[in-house]
């Protein structure tokens, strides 16, 4: 099945909205971002959305988001970032990645209303003892265990490798040890990324998301019935954009992960549940012209994490006829394109883009300038990157 081409904003309505500010600049449109907001507040069902910070990487855009009815909480990458929005008057920080800075950990041990603010998370007994052994003060952390929530067929592993623990009996095996060491298990999480993270582009995808569903539905709620057995559980977290319609249908989640819908950046654009409007844009200038049909934007080379391939690489905004040179790609400095779009082009005009994912696009911008068609396509604001914050959490 061909990839579903969402509607975007044109590239020339871009380009005037932002013609008095220079480039290469990144660009969020606001209509799109709070449209997405609902959409995502629609699919999950009345369950509350925390927000994935690493998908936004912008504190405006994050705050923006939570006052939005249907978001609470956020879903850190780092102890610092917790902290940070922490000291910042935020509570229900949920770090969702385990942690090795033992200085920043330290600083969470060490302060009451930080501890009360924000829970870490583990996944094993080395986890629990290495938190015992290095972090002055550990005792009453809060800590989550993340629960592995991938399919196994046979020898298939079908999801991310991250957590080692996936069964109730090993869940409670860490419960015990960590409760043994001082630390209170106030969570768990489940990041069903077969299901979340990968576009339905054929049969066999949307079969397998089915089986996975299935397979997750049960075990999770054996999971969570073992866990609430032995400790106290403020949440129960699970899902993630591409898997909201689903995964809200759970009774045993309290909650669910979300942010990148949000952004809807291409690589959401071949889910069959997903209705998003892409709202995280950048435009590099034309400085170039190599040959006939072809011109060269300054900068561009802005590939995503994952999977190497050309799923991870910008995509030139469709009404401009242009796209990447394959044996080239985007560039670190400068990126050739090629189509009928080229020889409309002069130096200087901006060649609009779409990042393969999210957050990521914020680490090569210090702010976004924050556009809406209220009154006509204009800029109405700007928002400042973790990156313009003078902030970098890795």
């Amino acid at each position: 099945m061909p990839r579903r081409t969402p509607p975007t904003r044109t590239a020339s309505s871009l380009s005037a909205a932002t013609a008095d500010l220079s480039a290469p600049l990144a660009v969020v449109d606001l209509d799109a971002f709070d449209a997405n907001a609902q959409t995502l507040v629609s699919l999950a069902g009345g369950l509350p959305i925390r927000i994935a910070t690493k998908s936004l990487r912008s504190r405006p855009l994050i705050e923006r988001a939570l006052g939005h009815d249907g978001f609470a909480g956020l879903m850190c990458y780092a102890v610092r970032e917790a902290l940070w929005w922490a000291r910042d008057g935020h509570e229900n920080l949920l770090v969702a990645y385990p942690s090795v800075d033992v200085p920043a950990l330290t600083e969470l041990a060490a302060d009451p209303a930080l501890k009360r603010a924000v829970m870490v998370m583990i996944d094993s007994v080395e986890h629990v003892d290495f938190l015992a052994r290095e972090i002055v003060g550990h005792e009453g952390l809060r800590v989550a265990v993340d629960v592995d929530a991938s399919l196994r067929v046979g020898p298939a592993h079908l999801g991310v490798r991250r957590s080692p623990t996936r069964t109730p009996q090993e869940v409670e095996t860490i419960i015990r040890r960590a409760q043994e060491r001082g630390l209170e298990v106030a969570g768990l999480m489940f990041y069903d990324a077969q299901i979340a993270g990968l576009p339905d582009s054929s049969q066999a995808v949307r079969r397998m998301k089915k089986i996975s569903a299935k397979e997750l539905l049960a075990r999770r709620s054996e999971v969570v019935s073992a866990a609430r057995a032995l400790a106290d559980l403020d949440l129960v977290n699970g899902g993630g954009t591409g898997s909201l319609h689903i995964t809200h249908l759970d009774p045993s989640l309290t909650e669910l992960a979300a942010g990148s819908g949000l952004f809807a950046p291409t690589l959401f654009d071949g889910y069959d549940a997903l209705e998003l409007r892409p709202a995280a844009y950048f435009g590099a200038p034309v400085v170039r012209r190599p040959g006939e049909g072809m011109v060269a934007a300054y900068g561009g080379g802005y590939v995503a994490s994952g999977q190497p391939g050309w799923s991870r690489v910008p995509s030139p905004v469709p009404d401009q006829d242009l796209s990447l040179v394959r044996r080239e790609g985007a560039g670190e400095v400068q990126t050739p394109l090629t189509g009928p779009g080229a020889d409309r082009l002069s130096l200087g005009d901006r060649i609009w883009f779409r990042h393969a994912k999210a957050g990521e696009l914020a680490e090569r911008f210090t702010e976004f300038a924050l556009v809406s068609s209220d009154g006509g396509d204009r800029v109405v604001g700007r928002a400042a990157t973790y990156r313009g914050e003078g902030q970098c959490f890795g």
